[in-house]
């Protein structure tokens, strides 16, 4: 897989976390912890987005 495809893969996941995690908001009596794993898993992709953003092989 290229880096490119990688990071648009990653990107992809990105974008449906952030749907799983608006979708858990607005339903009554949401699920905290799973709120917080959500956004927990969101930023470490957004993280790993980035880290290869700057990778010098990109």
């Amino acid at each position: 897989m290229s880096m490119q495809a990688h990071v648009a893969e990653l990107e992809r996941r990105h974008q449906a976390l952030e749907k799983e995690l608006r979708e858990e908001v607005a339903r009554p009596g949401s699920d905290e912890v799973r709120v917080m794993d959500l956004k927990r898993r969101k930023l470490h992709l957004k993280d790993e987005i980035t880290r290869l953003r700057g990778s010098p092989l990109h």
